[in-house]
């Protein structure tokens, strides 16, 4: 009969080197483990700021640079310092310091209506901000019965503390009347070269609107600074409320800017199919929804434009849709050859899309396939191209030539 106590020694070396193997190959895999972790999480970082060559269907090739990744972010302005302003829709405006890419909440941001395409919206500065540090900024707002509509107001930047605010703010103009639903706010903004402010109002997905001379959805806005109304608008024997229009007969505006020439281009979106590029001229009509290129997505047809010579006919037009959203006149010195096109994100294409102007022609020249939803673009400082992709994670990325 063996000893217990002798079998319990030979046993504990054997149980102790059991022991030692569990150990160590515990280790190894936590080794493992956290190596592969660690691999994971360069291969991320590397994956959001390498570079990435984006080519064109024209022979052209862009570098794209990423410079941080943003929640639903919607607009952008670059500060005379070279930093930038970026709206989230959810009602967050970051100050980003582009030399360390990183990100401070600005304060003083008023609340804002956050559901569907609402939201915080566009941002701009004053012409004279050096002077005055008015910025402008659109979002999507309710009133008490709950309807929403778009609101523009300007506020000053106080940039220069740890904790950047908003002071004195202002209301310069709202959409009226307020209506229910959470599409088609457009509130874009641009300032013509002479000052003037212009605003982007969509008929809020209802449509009959954009021809209502009592109601400024559907319309093209123009005001001073300050929100008073020109004398010389083009409807002054339309009624009171007409007397802020520019022009009238829109869809959805997602897309604003001035050419070098003075000459004001917009965009909107189609409903289904049928967006639209357009010199947009005091006192024209634009035909929606009498007329589109598009029909309605119950697949009832929409009489074309060239039914109604009377409606101003868009400069070009996309059958199928790219969804068009952002919008820059280029005349920066980095893409000398550019100068005077206009730069298009696109939400459906997943693309950047060039456009060739010439007077008040204008012709698609170059489509960029991006991959992902293009939600803003913006010129910098430098003349770089710069672009926000859409939704959470969309990044801010930097777009220069590729040598």
């Amino acid at each position: 009969m063996r000893d217990p106590d002798s079998e319990d020694f030979n046993f504990l070396p054997a149980f102790k080197a059991h022991l030692k193997v569990e150990k160590n190959m515990q280790s190894l895999r936590l080794i493992s483990y956290l190596s592969l972790l660690l691999l994971l999480l360069s291969c991320n970082t590397y994956a959001e700021s390498a570079d990435n060559t984006i080519d064109g269907n024209a022979g052209s090739r862009l570098l794209a640079e990423s410079f941080g990744v943003f929640n639903e972010p919607w607009a952008m302005t670059f500060l005379p310092d070279g930093d930038l302003l970026v709206t989230e829709k959810s009602g967050i405006l970051l100050l980003v310091h582009l030399d360390d890419r990183s990100k401070v909440t600005v304060k003083g941001v008023p609340r804002v209506a956050y559901g569907g395409q609402g939201g915080l919206g566009d941002i701009i500065l004053h012409p004279q901000y050096q002077d005055n540090h008015w910025i402008y900024l659109s979002y999507a707002e309710r009133d008490a019965s709950g309807k929403k509509g778009a609101i523009v107001v300007r506020a000053q930047f106080r940039p220069a503390s740890a904790k950047p605010k908003l002071e004195n703010l202002e209301v310069i103009w709202r959409q009226k009347p307020k209506v229910s639903g959470n599409g088609h706010y457009s509130h874009r903004l641009a300032f013509s070269p002479d000052g003037d402010l212009f605003i982007t109002s969509g008929e809020r997905q209802k449509q009959k609107p954009a021809q209502s001379w009592t109601q400024n959805l559907g319309k093209v806005i123009r005001v001073y600074a300050d929100g008073t109304v020109p004398p010389d608008n083009p409807f002054q024997d339309k009624g009171e409320f007409a007397k802020t229009f520019w022009s009238l007969g829109h869809r959805n505006l997602l897309g604003i800017a001035f050419d070098r020439k003075g000459q004001l281009w917009t965009h909107e979106m189609g409903p289904r199919h049928g967006d639209e590029f357009n010199l947009t001229v005091g006192g024209d009509n634009y035909g929606w929804p009498i007329v589109s290129w598009g029909d309605q997505y119950s697949g009832i047809p929409i009489p074309d434009h060239d039914t109604r010579p009377e409606f101003n006919a868009p400069e070009l037009y996309w059958v199928p849709t790219v969804a068009p959203s952002g919008l820059i006149i280029y005349d920066g010195s980095m893409f000398p050859k550019w100068q005077g096109n206009a730069f298009i994100g696109g939400l459906r294409s997943r693309s950047l899309i060039r456009i060739r102007i010439e007077g008040d022609q204008a012709e698609e020249v170059e489509r960029f396939a991006m991959g992902k939803r293009i939600r803003e673009v913006e010129q910098g400082p430098s003349g770089a191209i710069w672009v926000l992709e859409d939704k959470r994670g969309g990044r801010l990325l930097r777009l220069s030539p590729h040598e």
